[in-house]
């Protein structure tokens, strides 16, 4: 099963990527999966990425005469603007992303960032997502649990302020699952539970694999209806179970 299959996504319309934990690799894979179905997408972000990671998903593009003709060559491509300062890759101007959208039909979109670690909670100017987007998929990285908060959370000390926990607290299957529907933490912004899907990665082995099970268990109590993934995003066949009400 592809992971456009198993986290059900529109067919059309932007879906954002929150949390942390491999938001990366899935905007890539979601991208080859299109392709591979000889469809169009367009991969993009509205904080930071680095260029590597733009350049993965297609040629970059920051202006609508770029984006017209990375449509006209090819399948894929990365809106995204330069930031000077650092050389990474920012949000382009709305109207790349809307123009975008209507020359690929489908696009996704990094939205958040955790400075590659599995989990992390939201400032007060985060998630930055596309208005009427699709679909919201909530990512986190199940290498998080059995560790201290602090070492495995961007932005801890609101994690822990949102849990009522300390940095030391190591991270229970239910700790992140609450974090993820909760409305100050990957739900955040997204308004209508129909749009938001979870995505457990590094469900590499049996171990993680009931981990996975277990978080998602409580992710549907705290917010039913919640469709969650358990995927290794490194591995070819990256989709490990489905958990769907």
């Amino acid at each position: 099963m592809e992971l456009l299959e198993a986290l059900a996504l529109p067919p059309e319309g932007w879906t954002c990527l929150v949390g942390g934990g491999g938001k990366s690799s899935l905007m890539l894979r979601l991208v080859e999966e299109r392709i591979g179905r000889g469809l169009p997408a367009l991969a993009a972000t509205t904080t930071h990425i680095g260029v590597e990671q733009g350049r993965a998903a297609g040629p970059l593009v920051g202006t609508l005469e770029e984006l017209e003709a990375a449509r006209r060559a090819g399948l894929a491509a990365c809106a995204a603007g330069t930031e000077p300062e650092t050389g990474k890759l920012i949000a382009p101007p709305p109207e790349v992303l809307d123009q975008g959208l209507a020359l690929f039909g489908f696009g996704v979109a990094e939205a958040d960032g955790a400075k590659r670690l599995p989990m992390k909670a939201p400032a007060g100017h985060e998630p930055c997502l596309i208005p009427g987007c699709a679909a919201v998929v909530a990512v986190a990285g199940l290498s998080a649990l059995g560790r201290p908060i602090g070492e495995t959370c961007h932005r801890p000390h609101l994690a822990c302020a949102l849990l009522g926990v300390g940095e030391e607290t190591i991270v229970a299957p239910a700790m992140l699952a609450r974090l993820l529907t909760h409305e100050a933490g990957q739900f955040k912004g997204v308004g209508d539970p129909k749009k938001f899907r979870v995505l457990l990665n590094q469900a590499d082995g049996p171990t993680e694999l009931a981990l996975a099970r277990e978080t998602a268990r409580v992710i549907q109590t705290c917010l039913p209806g919640t469709r969650v993934v358990a995927a290794a995003l490194r591995e070819t066949d990256c989709v490990k179970e489905v958990f769907s009400c």
